[in-house]
């Protein structure tokens, strides 16, 4: 990686509260959009866990990771197919718009429980978007697990 690509990395850190307009449209923080060009973000309804969905975000280079991950599978691994299209099927590909918004699908929101609010939460390397109570019940949830996880930073 570049000097140049290094400093121009993002990290998703923080967590912001932002309304959620008549067009579905939510700002992204500054600080999560490059300075300078278009950006297109991957927005896939995140089912994995028991607290209902959110909308996990991948920046394009998690986009082309995610892929090359996929796409390394053999071809006979059943799995390959039920991923490309599960995830293919509840995705879409989002830009951010001149004012730094972008527009949630409306199905996904719908799903997501988002509607007036939205949570954006970072994960270092991707974001998700979560419906503000939801994300309450997931946070004590991760409280519990915290502990056990700080033991893999040791």
């Amino acid at each position: 990686m570049s000097a140049e690509a290094k400093s121009a990395r993002i990290y998703y850190n923080s967590r912001y509260l932002h309304g959620v307009d008549e067009k579905r449209r939510v700002q992204i923080p500054a600080k999560w959009r490059p300075a300078e060009g278009e950006v297109e973000f991957t927005i896939i309804v995140w089912r994995k866990g028991p607290h209902g969905p959110c909308l996990r975000v991948l920046p394009p280079e998690q986009m082309e990771r995610l892929m090359r991950t996929i796409d390394a599978m053999p071809n006979e691994d059943p799995r390959k197919t039920v991923l490309k299209r599960v995830i293919g099927s509840n995705s879409e590909q989002v830009t951010v718009d001149r004012a730094g918004r972008i527009c949630l699908p409306e199905a996904m929101a719908r799903e997501a429980g988002i509607k007036d609010e939205a949570l954006l939460v970072g994960l270092l390397d991707r974001f998700e978007i979560w419906n503000p109570q939801r994300y309450a019940a997931v946070e004590a949830a991760d409280q519990v697990l915290l502990p056990d996880a700080m033991n893999l930073m040791e």
